[in-house]
């Protein structure tokens, strides 16, 4: 195992998939915790789309993606604001019209390739070092974002009303996390793809909800988990010649099913209190 690891396209997957892990996992715990978990869904069929542009143009889909995800993101809170639309709704106008911006230039551009398929499915371990590179950059980027806006972040996500009322500008820290959660979308498609990246702000953050019991340790918790799966499968995933994206999704959903079974017999467990 130890001598997998000195391969330096193997290092190189670790670094980039570690620091992608810690922010898919810190993000996800205030997406599922205001219920807006499905926007990574919707912004990685954006994502799609964005993509496809890079590759009409022949750069860096990364450098394309940024910016088009991010204002995408921004679209869907104004949509919930000004067309009085639920949240799912806006996501799944902004999703059909990413994906299918996406499916035209696609077409224009010659159809399907491999460069395509691995931004679909992942190919962490063929990540460049100017994608490892980005991927450092950007994500201590986010998290020094969350660190500064942790406390407004926090609040909007256990009661928005109050938040309000104490002064903080919810809209604002609205338009913060979504972009922050675009830039993350973007960061992991090529750690897991753009098929399952929804999988990675999502199974983190549910596991650890399980069993943690405070906000602080539900994060710690989920990185926690979300490191270990890219680090586990990125091993098997090479050793079993298995794709790296579809095992670290895998990894994750044993945990927190193994997870949310020892939270159901804990509590089956434990003696109910007298009247």
């Amino acid at each position: 195992m130890f001598e997998l690891f000195q391969y330096h396209f193997i290092q190189k997957a670790l670094i980039a998939g570690c620091f992608i892990a810690v922010l898919c996992s810190t993000l996800g715990v205030f997406l599922v915790l205001k219920r807006l978990s499905l926007i990574g869904d919707g912004l990685a069929h954006v994502t799609f789309g964005s993509v496809a542009v890079g590759l009409l143009l022949h750069s860096q889909p990364i450098y394309t993606a940024v910016p088009l995800v991010a204002l995408s993101s921004l679209g869907i809170l104004k949509l919930t604001e000004r067309a009085r639309l639920y949240g799912d709704t806006a996501i799944g106008i902004v999703s059909s019209l990413g994906i299918a911006s996406g499916v035209i230039l696609v077409s224009i551009s010659g159809g399907y390739n491999v460069d395509l398929f691995s931004y679909l499915f992942g190919s962490i371990l063929s990540i460049s070092n100017t994608e490892v590179i980005t991927s450092i950059v950007l994500s201590v980027i986010v998290m020094l974002m969350v660190l500064l806006f942790y406390n407004e972040l926090a609040s909007i996500t256990f009661d928005e009303e109050m938040a309000k009322m104490s002064g903080i500008k919810t809209r604002r820290i609205n338009e913060i996390l979504v972009v922050l959660t675009a830039l993350t979308v973007v960061l992991a498609m090529k750690v897991v793809g753009i098929m399952l990246v929804s999988a990675l702000l999502i199974l983190p953050a549910s596991a650890a909800l399980q069993t943690a019991k405070s906000f602080k340790a539900t994060i710690i918790t989920a990185g926690a988990i979300a490191v270990f799966s890219v680090i586990s499968g990125i091993w098997i995933s090479f050793a079993a010649n298995l794709p790296s994206g579809g095992t670290i999704i895998i990894i994750n959903f044993i945990i927190f099913m193994l997870m949310f079974g020892y939270s159901k017999n804990v509590l089956r467990a434990k003696p109910e209190e007298p009247h």
